[in-house]
């Protein structure tokens, strides 16, 4: 495939599930969708990541306010809130703080909204490592912090990934978990790669 003289530039921004945590960095979604893009002919840095195991909404905006970031990034990814759920924390709280992030996002990406890719939080409860929790509970009021991330999305006219339908069937699979059942594998992250790398894939074609 002919190759692209430019190289563009991706941030991450999460928690636990950005960052990969269980398995090797390279299996991590940010590496493998910068793979991708560079299979497809994109010239990419690699990714830089702002993540840590256990975020909330508020932790990441505390930690965004500390770096020192690029004067603008060609795309961003967003994943956060699964935390929020895990802490028992408002949904008020995760709407405030979750607008904030997005603004941020968004400055972030050049203040190009469609630059900006939000993934919907996972359902832990749908694995082996919520036995003996509500599960139900946990999958309402991860649905509801997704309504609530996805309003806000189309609102800020950025994307949206909806990553939580199907890994709620898939993380039944041992292969599509890490060996801490609760994260996925890099099989399954793999999974989420290509469909940010299609998504940015069609962001670049429409500014060619």
């Amino acid at each position: 495939m002919e190759g692209h003289e430019e190289t563009f530039s991706y941030l991450a921004l999460g928690d636990s599930y950005t960052i990969g945590e269980g398995i090797s960095l390279h299996e991590g979604f940010p590496y493998q969708t910068v793979q991708l893009l560079r299979k497809s002919g994109y010239g990419f840095h690699a990714a830089e990541i702002v993540a840590k195991t256990g975020w909330t909404t508020d932790e990441l905006l505390t930690a965004i306010a500390r770096m020192k970031f690029l004067a603008w990034y060609d795309f961003v990814s967003l994943l956060i809130g699964v935390n929020n759920q895990y802490r028992g924390r408002s949904i008020e709280e995760y709407t405030k703080q979750f607008k904030e992030l997005l603004q941020l996002g968004i400055s972030l990406a050049g203040e190009i909204p469609s630059h900006l890719i939000v993934l919907s939080i996972t359902d832990w409860g749908a694995t082996p490592f919520a036995t003996g929790r509500d599960r139900k509970k946990i999958s309402e009021e991860i649905d509801l912090l997704n309504e609530v991330s996805r309003s806000l999305c189309e609102q800020h006219k950025t994307q949206y990934i909806d990553i939580t339908s199907a890994n709620r069937t898939s993380c039944r699979e041992e292969s599509a978990l890490a060996a801490d059942k609760l994260h996925p594998s890099g099989r399954e992250y793999r999974r989420w790669a290509e469909q940010i790398s299609r998504m940015i894939v069609k962001q670049l074609e429409l500014h060619n």
